[in-house]
């Protein structure tokens, strides 16, 4: 009898000792799931842990806290479908032939010949799924079901482009819910617009409760804050910040359940949990517009306001806990990080994007793996580069808002389009703000940087200057 409550015990004691070591350590030599987080026009300053005091974010922010916060973090591009192509392709989207924002009316979309992150990790077993705004493209061939994703549940492109825009010149198409490749719903009011990031949220989360033990790339390009802004009932009225702090306070609870279903699911310490945005707040919305936190301008600029972007990861077996980093890094360099960790094959075709698994790894003197990079907008235009601390700006056009324009209650304040910058150069780390020139301090900083990006537009083009690239890809097409 006694030896029999000895070997009960034992085998007690090894299975409690087996559920702890399960919660609190990641699982060795397991493919690491990966969840995307990607928000649609929020600001760098639109978190707590980014420094906002109006906007409550603890569910960021606890992932901060338990992985590396990214300081000087860029999109590509500060518009949508750009941001996005160079998010899941690693490279600058011009490379690739994605311009600006597709609308309803669009015949093109992301060409077959690219590789996106899910693609590139089908190969290795994993289940891929997308929850979310796609926007590279609506029509069939250019569907994420056809890029890599098993699964797709969103809408296509912008919640704005609708019936009740109220900018829009022309009538917007009802706009659609989709799954897999078909329309399923339609989002007929703004109560319908409401329901998103729920929707999302749901499917995200049966998702990860689906996978059991095989890995799984989750990307959630969330739809909001993009106007119209939508926010269900149970997080109205909930921060200083108005009907915006609500929609963001709705996604950090979104992230909240996300990383408790992979807790539950006993994966949270084998999964790359990533959170960022797709380029900076839509200014002339004023009131339904994040903030920059002090940075220059915002969406639909190249000054840092409208490129600069959050980004918290959590990797328990790589990141560690409660550390920041300001090396300049950027969308394109996901793909390439991924392919490390994981060991994957990268894309075929030439990607500008660099692993920043050094970074992540916190390792000692690690940098930059970039000399520079590189901010296109319009059609080719290159508008800007950074260089460790310095900032170029090329001469362009910008827009702005005039002194106390102010956008209400989702009515957009007019912007002045015919703002323009000459050759500008800013030092970032004593001038985050972009607010004095510095060109005529520097000229051996600005001969290297002008060197460098005549030998990048050889190579991508520059509008502005009337160059084509060698090496431009591109847009996919119904015929190719």
């Amino acid at each position: 009898m006694r030896g029999r409550i000895v070997l009960v015990f034992v085998v007690v004691f090894c299975q409690l000792s087996a559920d702890i070591l399960g919660q609190d350590k990641a699982t060795p030599d397991r493919l690491p799931n990966i969840v995307l987080v990607f928000t649609d026009d929020q600001g760098w300053g639109d978190l707590s842990c980014f420094g906002s005091t109006e906007i409550p974010t603890p569910e960021i922010d606890r992932l901060a806290a338990e992985g590396m916060r990214f300081s000087s973090f860029y999109a590509a591009q500060p518009v949508c479908s750009a941001s996005r192509a160079s998010l899941l392709t690693g490279c600058y989207a011009n490379r690739i032939g994605v311009r600006g924002a597709y609308g309803p009316n669009a015949k093109v979309g992301l060409s077959a010949r690219e590789t996106t992150i899910a693609e590139m990790l089908k190969p290795l077993g994993y289940r891929t799924a997308i929850f979310g705004k796609w926007h590279l493209g609506h029509l069939t061939p250019f569907l994420p079901t056809q890029h890599g994703f098993d699964t797709y549940f969103g809408i296509p492109y912008s919640n704005d482009m609708w019936p009740g825009h109220p900018e829009s010149p022309k009538a917007w198409a009802p706009l659609p819910w989709y799954r897999n490749n078909d329309p399923v719903a339609i989002l007929k009011d703004h109560d319908a617009q409401e329901e998103i990031t729920e929707r999302l949220t749901v499917e995200a989360v049966n998702f990860i409760q689906s996978c059991g033990d095989s890995p799984f790339f989750l990307y959630v390009p969330h739809s909001m804050p993009h106007v119209p802004l939508g926010v269900s009932a149970p997080f109205r009225h909930r921060t200083p910040y108005g009907m915006y702090g609500d929609v963001i306070r709705e996604i950090d609870a979104s992230v909240g359940r996300l990383r408790s279903a992979l807790e539950e699911s006993g994966v949270l310490d084998d999964t790359i949990f990533i959170f960022t945005s797709d380029n900076g707040p839509w200014l002339s919305y004023g009131d339904h517009a994040g903030t920059t936190g002090g940075l220059r301008e915002g969406k639909g600029t190249t000054f840092e306001g409208g490129v600069r972007v959050p980004f918290v990861i959590r990797d328990r077996k790589r990141v560690p806990a409660g550390s920041v980093c300001d090396e300049p890094s950027m969308t394109i360099d996901i793909l390439p990080t991924i392919a490390e960790i994981v060991g994957a094959d990268l894309p075929e075709l030439p990607i500008d994007g660099k692993s920043l698994l050094a970074l992540f790894e916190d390792r000692p003197g690690a940098t930059s793996p970039h000399d520079a990079l590189y901010f296109w907008y319009h059609d080719r235009h290159l508008e800007a580069m950074r260089s460790g601390r310095w900032k170029l700006h090329f001469p362009h056009r910008y827009r702005t808002l005039p002194e106390g324009a102010e956008g209400n209650n989702g009515i957009p304040a007019k912007y002045n389009y015919r703002a323009r910058i000459g050759l500008s150069l800013f030092d970032l780390e004593s001038d985050r703000a972009e607010s004095m020139n510095v060109a005529e301090d520097h000229p051996e900083v600005l001969e290297r940087l002008m060197k460098m990006a005549d030998e990048m537009r050889a190579k991508l083009g520059d509008k502005l200057q009337g160059i084509d690239g060698s090496e431009e890809r591109p847009i996919g097409t119904l015929e190719s």
